[in-house]
C-alpha cells in the first residue's frame, strides 16, 4: 500500500505556458520541486525510543546545567571572547592554544566516521541537536494538540477559539523554550549569572540581545517548522553518508524475504495459506517516521536511523503473534546471507573500522597527553624596535625587550627571569615578575653584555622564565641580541 505522501512526492506537475502571440508553438514548464507535505508523526514507545529520550535528557541536562556550575569561584565553562580566555573547569586556554580546538574537531569527525561505518546514522537518530529539539518540540505539540489523528483533524478544521487557543499555547511554549535555549547559549560566552541580571533589569547589550534572539529563532524555526527538511536538504551529512557505509554497516532494515508479499489479514488467518508474508501492511512504520519515508523500500538517504519503525513494528508483531524483527538493525550482507546477530557483529571489526579506531585512538591520546603535559605558562619575547642596541655606562651594550608573560593558572604566580647565551650576559632590570591569575602581563626587560663579549652582529640568546616554588612551570624562549659595529 502506498501512502498519499509518497504518491505526492512522485508527481511532477506540468503546467502549460501561455501560447505565443502567433499561437503556433506551445511549450510546457516542468517543475522540479513539489510543495512540502506536512508530516505528523505518530507517537510510539519502545526500546529505541527509550534510549532516544535518555540521550535527550542527558544532552539537555549538560547543555542547560553546565553554565550554572561554579569552579574556583567562577563559571566552570566559559568562553570569554572579549578577554580572549577560555575556561574549562581547571583549564585556562588562550588563543595560542587553538591547536586543542583543532584536535577536538578532528576527534569529532573521526568519531562520526567510525560510528557511521559501524552502525549508520547513530548521531543523527539519537544525539544531533536537530533531532533532540525536534523530539522535545513534538512532545510539547502532542501534549497540547493530541496525537497524530487529532493534529491532522486540527489542521483541517477552520479557525476557532479552541484551535486558536491550542495553537497559541503550543507556540508560546515553543517560544519560551527557544528563548531559554538562546539565553543558555549566550551564557557560555558571557557569565550566565551576569547575563541573567542584565535580562531581569532589561539592560542587555545589543550584541547579547542579538545572539539570544538569533539562536532562539533558529531553534524555534528548525525544531518547530523545518524539522525533517533540515535533515533532508540542509544537512550535508545525509548526502555524503553513503561514502562511509558499506554492506557490513548496521542499519535499520526491512526483512523483505520474510515480509513479502505484504497484505492485510485477520489475526487468526494463516499467512502461508493466504500466500502472504509477515508484513500486515498497516503502514505504521511510515506513520511514526519523522522524515516520512517507507523503510520497506530499502535504504534511503532521508533515514536518520532513529529506529522508531523498529519499535512500532515489534509492537504490531506482538499483537498479531508473529516473531519480532521484521524491521530491525541488520547489515545488507547479513540480510542477503541470512546471518545471525553474532555473525554480523563479527564483521564490525573489519579493516575500515580498525583504521578509523586506530587513528582516532592515536589522536585522542596525543591530545590528552598534550593537555596533561601542558605547561600553564606562556612567554612571548618582542624586541624593542625603537632602539635595537645602545651603549651604556662602562661600554656595556644593552638591548631592550618586552616579555608578555601569560599566567594560565588561577593563582597568583611570581616568576624569576634569567637570560643566557653570551659571556657575561645579565639582566639590568628587575628579575622578579608577579602575574595575577589567568592574566597577561607585559614587562620591559633590559639585557646587557660587557664590552668585547661578542663581535658585532646578531647573536642567539634565550630567556628562562620559571615560577617560584614549582620547577615544572618553566619556559625557555629564544631571541637575539644585537651588538652594534
Amino acid at each position: 500500500m502506498t501512502s498519499s505522501t509518497d504518491a505526492d512526492k512522485r508527481i511532477i506537475p506540468i503546467q502549460p505556458v501561455a501560447e505565443s502571440a502567433a499561437g503556433a508553438d506551445e511549450d510546457t514548464m516542468v517543475s522540479l520541486y513539489a510543495s512540502r507535505q506536512k508530516i505528523q508523526p505518530r507517537s510510539v514507545w519502545g526500546y529505541f525510543v527509550k534510549w532516544r529520550w535518555v540521550l535527550v535528557w542527558a544532552t539537555q541536562l549538560v547543555f542547560y546545567g553546565l553554565p550554572w556550575l561554579s569552579w574556583n569561584e567562577r563559571q566552570a565553562v566559559l568562553f570569554d571572547l572579549e578577554a580572549r580566555r577560555f575556561f574549562i573547569f581547571n583549564l585556562v586556554l588562550y588563543p595560542q592554544d587553538f591547536i586543542y580546538l583543532t584536535g577536538l574537531l578532528v576527534i569529532s569527525a573521526l568519531s562520526l566516521f567510525l560510528f557511521t561505518a559501524v552502525a549508520g546514522r547513530l548521531w543523527c537518530g539519537y544525539a544531533c541537536p536537530q533531532t533532540v529539539y525536534t523530539e522535545i518540540f513534538m512532545w510539547i505539540e502532542r501534549r497540547v494538540e493530541g496525537d497524530r489523528s487529532a493534529r491532522i483533524r486540527l489542521d483541517a478544521a477552520p479557525m476557532s477559539a479552541a484551535k486558536f487557543g491550542k495553537r497559541g499555547l503550543k507556540h508560546g511554549l515553543w517560544l519560551a523554550l527557544s528563548l531559554w535555549t538562546g539565553f543558555t547559549f549566550v551564557g557560555y560566552f558571557t557569565p550566565i549569572r551576569e547575563l541573567a541580571s542584565l535580562v531581569t533589569t532589561l539592560s542587555l547589550g545589543p550584541w547579547q540581545t542579538f545572539w539570544v534572539l538569533f539562536y532562539g529563532f533558529a531553534t524555534y524555526g528548525n525544531a518547530g517548522f523545518m524539522r525533517e527538511q533540515v535533515c533532508k536538504y540542509m544537512c550535508p551529512y545525509a548526502r555524503f553518508q553513503s561514502a562511509m557505509f558499506d554492506k557490513d554497516t548496521m542499519i535499520v532494515t526491512y526483512d523483505e524475504r520474510r515480509g513479502e508479499p505484504r497484505g492485510a489479514r485477520s489475526k487468526k488467518a494463516d499467512p502461508k495459506a493466504l500466500g502472504l508474508g509477515d508484513c500486515v501492511d498497516c503502514t505504521l512504520c511510515v506513520q511514526v517516521c519523522p522524515t516520512g519515508i517507507d523503510i520497506r523500500k530499502g535504504l534511503q538517504y532521508e533515514c536518520i536511523g532513529c529506529a522508531a519503525c523498529i519499535d512500532v513494528c515489534d509492537e504490531v508483531m506482538d499483537k498479531v503473534g508473529y516473531p519480532r524483527g521484521l524491521v530491525r538493525y541488520a547489515t545488507q550482507n547479513g540480510m542477503a546471507q541470512g546471518w545471525t546477530k553474532a555473525q554480523m557483529f563479527k564483521r564490525a571489526l573489519r579493516p575500515r573500522v580498525l583504521v578509523y579506531s586506530g587513528v582516532l585512538l592515536a589522536i585522542t591520546l596525543a591530545v590528552l597527553g598534550s593537555l596533561f603535559l601542558r605547561i600553564p605558562l606562556k612567554v612571548d619575547v618582542i624586541r624593542d624596535r625603537g632602539a635595537l642596541a645602545r651603549e651604556v655606562g662602562q661600554g656595556r651594550v644593552e638591548n631592550v625587550y618586552r616579555l608578555q608573560i601569560m599566567n594560565a593558572t588561577e593563582t597568583v604566580q611570581t616568576y624569576t627571569l634569567q637570560v643566557d647565551g653570551l659571556p657575561g650576559i645579565e639582566l639590568a632590570s628587575d628579575g622578579m615578575v608577579q602575574v595575577a591569575p589567568a592574566e597577561v602581563r607585559s614587562v620591559a626587560v633590559r639585557v646587557q653584555v660587557p664590552p668585547g663579549a661578542a663581535p658585532s652582529g646578531s647573536h642567539p640568546i634565550a630567556f628562562d622564565v620559571q615560577a617560584q616554588g614549582d620547577g615544572t612551570m618553566r619556559v625557555h624562549e629564544k631571541s637575539t641580541f644585537v651588538v652594534p659595529r
